[in-house]
């Protein structure tokens, strides 16, 4: 994708609009490249992923090559999209293309004299950073792979098997969400499935109440859109991590109007649960996610070979149901 030269800002206003190419280098210790800015520069002295501004006409990969041998000395060798960010600042908004890198030659130095350090991403929500990087940190912090449980089970020792299955092959988040069953059960399958959850670090988000969620220890809640379009704000979430599930662009706009951490966008494409519904497929998955600043996640039809591709089209990863859960016993 080339850089588009907008009068104006995505939101109508007439800010000018700069577009950044921004790397996010990842080394085998799971340790991220932050650059410190010139105090002279606009938000100077704040840590940011390296990067910059966009010739006329580049294409967006291009652009974040030449930066990095430009400002490290590297040579980017495996990069994919990470997420795209649209921030508006007082003076201009800036429209980050942000890749993940995880494969280069050379080893990184600030060429042009700026301090570089490599940080756990655990700790980088604690360095001073831009406020337009902070999406990109909900999206470091979010697998490829959002799982949803089946909304029906025949027995639950089956459902708990299929759920560690599902683990064992690297699942690290998942929606809880299940239909049908007395609320005593469905709290105490919860509760066991939260704690099967932790056992290997994974998070489990409860499609349901927040008191339940809290009642039994659950890593977030996921809302559905209904719960969604209710909400004015994260009050009583606290501590929670936040889901959405949206169809459209109102929807989207919610999510990030009340501070989800990211949205599950249906349907891409066609689903034998929903055979009648309007298919958005992969161009409408695209136009939808990158008009907003959240991961977004690509469900209905998903398996894991269309990774890649809810990657090309703006996507966070993939979620899923009959694509991801196991049917082994």
């Amino acid at each position: 994708m080339s850089r588009s030269t907008p009068n104006t800002a995505p939101d109508g206003s007439s800010l000018p609009v700069v577009h950044v190419a921004a790397g996010v280098l990842i080394d085998m210790q799971e340790k991220v490249l932050l650059a410190r800015r010139s105090a002279d520069s606009h938000q100077g002295g704040l840590w940011e992923f390296p990067g910059g501004k966009l010739e006329p006409g580049e294409q967006n990969r291009d652009a974040l090559c030449r930066e990095l041998e430009e400002e490290l000395g590297i040579q980017v060798r495996r990069a994919r999209p990470l997420i795209r960010v649209t921030h508006r600042y007082p003076d201009r908004a800036v429209i980050l293309h942000t890749w993940l890198v995880t494969s280069w030659e050379g080893d990184p130095r600030g060429r042009e004299g700026q301090p570089l350090s490599w940080m756990p991403v655990a700790e980088l929500p604690h360095w001073p950073m831009p406020a337009a990087d902070i999406p990109i940190l909900r999206a470091l912090d979010l697998p490829d792979t959002y799982l949803i449980t089946p909304p029906g089970f025949k027995e639950t020792a089956l459902f708990l098997r299929q759920l560690q299955q599902a683990l064992d092959k690297g699942i690290s988040l998942l929606q809880f969400r299940l239909f049908g069953l007395p609320a005593s059960g469905h709290e105490v399958l919860a509760r066991q499935a939260c704690r099967l959850c932790e056992e290997y670090g994974a998070r489990m988000l409860l499609n349901g109440p927040l008191k339940l969620a809290r009642a039994v220890g659950a890593h977030g809640v996921h809302l559905d859109r209904r719960s969604l379009m209710a909400l004015n704000d994260r009050n009583g979430y606290e501590g929670l991590l936040l889901g959405a599930s949206c169809h459209d662009a109102l929807e989207l706009e919610q999510a990030q109007a009340v501070g989800v951490d990211f949205a599950v966008l249906s349907p891409v494409l066609p689903t034998l649960s929903h055979p009648d519904a309007e298919i958005l497929g992969w161009e409408g998955f695209s136009q939808l996610s990158q008009g907003i600043s959240i991961p977004v996640y690509a469900l209905g039809g998903m398996a894991p070979d269309l990774l890649e591709q809810s990657w090309k089209q703006g996507g966070q990863g993939i979620a899923g149901i009959r694509g991801l859960w196991p049917s082994s016993v």
